[in-house]
């Protein structure tokens, strides 16, 4: 695995290294809305609260941006049409759902493998990339060399920790035959991939991650699924209430008391 990568200074021990300046725009992708309806029906309690939810992030139209999956999928389209590819690799549960989400409307990716890795904490200001299944990376990406085209697909390019990784990883001829996908990414980072193999994004942001841009995915927000720690359990992100201040100034005691409300519907006892 590559070693760990820092959003701060290196080194940076200190007990806020994960501080969350208020950045100039925070987009937050919506994957909360359907499955919650889906999973409890749309009269449901936990239906009714996140849509109060989203119109509680929403009130700040000029710095918050709420984003939907199909309108990204749809921005990722319209950069131009592709010959399926031999092999696309869905990095973790949300790049596997991108890719067959993309493959619906498109056909381009017929087969895809999902790619087990995670980012975690590793409790000193900095993140590592791990393993969410026995195998490690090197032997996930196994017999690759046979593909003559390959996509690897994310969600999101934040700090391109994860991308680049894979990407480093792959054997230098296979990766000249590679394309990689995301459905959002901040500029800065996807320039860093870009250098590795060419990239479609359906949302680029311009500016600096943290400071000028920022990405959420509102299951964070409320389900313990976003925030991993070395050797603890995960965090949702209201368990951090100091970030829902940094990207809600004002409103963040109403975002934690919701959040916290609708987890307690969407895992009980958790």
């Amino acid at each position: 695995m590559p070693p760990a990568e820092t959003t701060r200074g290196e080194g940076d021990h200190s007990h806020d290294a994960y501080a969350q300046p208020t950045p100039r725009l925070l987009y937050v992708h919506d994957d909360l809305t359907d499955e919650v309806e889906k999973r409890l029906g749309p009269a449901s309690p936990a239906t009714a609260l996140t849509r109060s939810l989203f119109e509680l992030l929403g009130r700040d139209r000029e710095r918050v941006v709420i984003l939907t999956l199909e309108d990204q999928l749809e921005r990722v389209i319209a950069q131009g049409q592709h010959a399926p590819f031999d092999l696309a690799l869905g990095i973790a549960p949300a790049g596997e759902r991108v890719a067959h989400a993309l493959h619906a409307k498109t056909g381009w990716f017929p087969r895809v493998r999902r790619l087990g890795l995670t980012r975690e904490e590793d409790g000193h200001g900095g993140y590592r990339l791990v393993s969410t299944v026995p195998a490690s990376l090197a032997d996930q990406l196994q017999g690759l060399e046979p593909c003559h085209s390959l996509a690897v697909v994310d969600d999101t390019i934040f700090s391109g920790l994860t991308m680049r990784s894979v990407l480093d990883a792959l054997p230098p001829a296979l990766l000249s035959r590679t394309r990689a996908f995301c459905l959002r990414g901040v500029s800065d980072s996807v320039a860093t991939v870009a250098k590795l193999c060419p990239v479609t994004v359906g949302v680029a942001a311009p500016g600096h991650m943290l400071e000028d841009v920022s990405f959420i995915n509102a299951s964070g927000l409320v389900l313990r699924v976003s925030i991993r720690r070395r050797g603890r359990s995960p965090l949702a992100f209201f368990e951090r209430p100091q970030w829902i201040r940094a990207w809600f100034p004002g409103r963040d005691g109403e975002v934690v008391a919701v959040c916290r409300r609708l987890n307690a519907l969407l895992e009980p006892g958790g």
